[in-house]
C-alpha cells in the first residue's frame, strides 16, 4: 500500500499541474470571448484612419474593420467591428508605426502603443487612445501575444473611412 502511494501521489500531482498548465495555454484556442460594445448615438465622430484585419499566419487568424475615430471633446477612440481573432492567451490591442506588419518581427522592430487587453476575441469594441497620441504616426492596428510575443491579426490603416 505504501509502494502505491509514493507512486500515485507523484504521478497525481505531477497530472494536475500538467493539466492546469495545458488548460491554460490551449482553452483560448476553443472557447470564445463575445463582446458587444455600442458607441452612443448623439456622440459626433469622425473617421481619421481606417483598415481590415488579416490573418498573420494559418495558425492566427483575424477579421474585421479597425478604425480611428475623433470625438468632439478631442477624445480619440480605436473601433473594432465586425470582429474576430484567433483566441490566446494575454492578447493586446497595440497602435503600431509599421504600416504594413507581416510577421511578429516587423512588430518587434516599430515602436508601438497598447491601448490594453483585448477585450474579447469576437465583437464590437472601442479603446481609448490616450489624449496627446499622434494617431497620425501609427500605420497599423496589431492584436499581439504578450505573453509569447506572437502576432495574431494585423491592420493597415488608411486614412478616412
Amino acid at each position: 500500500m505504501i509502494r502505491f502511494l509514493k507512486i500515485a501521489i507523484p504521478v497525481f500531482i505531477i497530472g494536475f499541474i500538467a493539466g492546469n498548465a495545458f488548460w491554460y495555454l490551449f482553452s483560448p484556442l476553443w472557447i470564445d470571448r463575445e463582446v458587444s460594445e455600442s458607441l452612443p448615438a448623439e456622440l459626433q465622430l469622425t473617421a481619421l484612419k481606417s483598415g481590415t484585419f488579416v490573418d498573420a499566419d494559418s495558425a492566427h487568424k483575424g477579421s474585421g474593420k479597425a478604425e480611428i475615430l475623433q470625438g468632439g471633446a478631442g477624445t480619440t477612440l480605436l473601433r473594432l467591428t465586425d470582429f474576430r481573432v484567433t483566441n490566446g492567451p494575454d492578447l493586446e490591442v497595440w497602435l503600431v508605426k509599421a504600416p504594413e506588419p507581416k510577421s511578429s518581427s516587423d512588430v518587434a522592430a516599430s515602436e508601438w502603443l497598447s491601448l490594453g487587453a483585448l477585450k474579447g476575441n469576437v465583437g464590437d469594441q472601442t479603446y481609448v487612445i490616450p489624449e496627446g497620441t499622434d494617431v497620425s504616426e501609427y500605420g497599423s492596428v496589431v492584436i499581439w501575444c504578450e505573453q509569447f510575443g506572437v502576432l495574431f491579426s494585423p491592420a493597415t490603416l488608411q486614412p478616412g473611412a
